[in-house]
């Protein structure tokens, strides 16, 4: 009886210079409660229905190749914007199809692209060095000290951020330490591209096999000592030069080819002194060749022919010359009774 005559005024004490603290503060939390319920209702944004739509359509990589943040954003663009519908590289065709049923368009996919990699250095036994580098593992931390450890200053580091950037496994690297972009993976999403601190990923159309596996300004003979594979473009001009179409340009000692003139014929390739050039279809290309029975004679097929390998007058079947024939496949593309055909 004594104790709790004592510490029963004592807690009624705390109490009341607690409780009706706690009991305020209580009351506050639920009226703004409800005000911000009230508010998220009367003032709530309708989300069109359809961009949920979009979304589900989409991957879901949120790789940014759309040029949005995220396959939400390029879904609210989509919408409210009217961006083109087939920019999501990952989703391919099946996804623009699904976007233009949703959105009432015509489905027009864009030509599949896939990354290649500027450079044939970058492994542990091909990589010339100029010291030893012992700091993060990383192409973009690696560049900053003294323009990289590397001798060719623009070619690859080997740290492999473009490996960890990409989402879709598409880049493998070997036991040599090189890397290897799988063409069945790659989705074009530009991961890669981005994550290289040097430029020397680049998207191009998956019908072309010629690139420039160099990305080296050097000069020379200074290209072929700071090259370890010692294939380097040494801006020669050759390449240009034998380019049919002139889809190839040398700018500071360096070659590059413009893939919209591009006709894939390799000529190129087999042009370059240092084999820079690599052409993956070499060996298989084949010639044209004229069905006589379909043939018309209307010319259009020898007026496209960059190399001239087809002749014939007007209203006459028309022929083949396969040692000047590249496979280049031009006049099957533009002979209007389907008559060319590559043997």
């Amino acid at each position: 009886m004594i104790v709790s005559s004592i510490f029963m005024p004592l807690a009624l004490a705390v109490l009341s210079e607690i409780g009706i603290p706690v009991l305020i503060l209580g009351a506050l939390g639920l009226v703004f409660g409800l005000v911000l319920a009230f508010a998220a209702k009367v003032f709530a944004v309708k989300l069109d229905p359809r961009v949920e739509q979009i979304i589900a359509a989409l991957p879901g990589a949120n790789c940014g190749a759309c040029g949005k943040a995220g396959c939400a954003g390029y879904a609210s663009s989509i919408v409210t914007e009217g961006v083109e519908i087939n920019l999501c590289a990952p989703g391919g065709p099946e996804a623009v199809a699904k976007i233009a049923k949703i959105m009432g368009k015509t489905a027009s996919v864009q030509a599949k692209r896939l990354a290649v990699i500027h450079c044939s250095s970058g492994g542990l036994n091909n990589t010339k060095w100029k010291y030893a580098y012992q700091g993060i593992e990383s192409c973009k931390s690696a560049v900053n000290i003294a323009d990289g450890p590397n001798l060719c200053t623009w070619g690859c580091l080997g740290f492999n951020d473009c490996q960890k950037a990409c989402m879709f496994d598409a880049i493998s690297v070997d036991d040599q330490g090189m890397r290897h972009i799988d063409p069945d993976k790659c989705t074009a999403c530009g991961a890669c591209v981005a994550a290289c601190p040097r430029n020397l990923i680049m998207l191009i159309p998956e019908t072309k096999h010629v690139t420039i596996k160099c990305s080296s300004k050097a000069k020379n003979p200074v290209a072929k000592q700071l090259c370890g594979t010692e294939k380097p473009c040494i801006g020669c001009g050759l390449c240009a030069r034998k380019c049919p179409v002139q889809a190839i340009t040398v700018e500071n000692t360096l070659a590059r080819i413009d893939y919209d003139k591009c006709i894939d014929c390799g000529l190129c390739a087999s042009a370059c002194p240092t084999k820079a050039i690599w052409d993956t279809k070499a060996g298989l290309r084949k010639t044209a060749y004229i069905e006589p029975e379909k043939c018309i004679g209307c010319t259009i097929c020898a007026k496209v022919c960059p190399t001239n390998a087809i002749a014939g007058e007007l209203k006459q079947l028309h022929t083949v010359n396969k040692d000047a024939c590249i496979g280049c496949e031009q006049c099957v593309a533009k002979c209007p009774k389907k008559a060319i055909e590559m043997r």
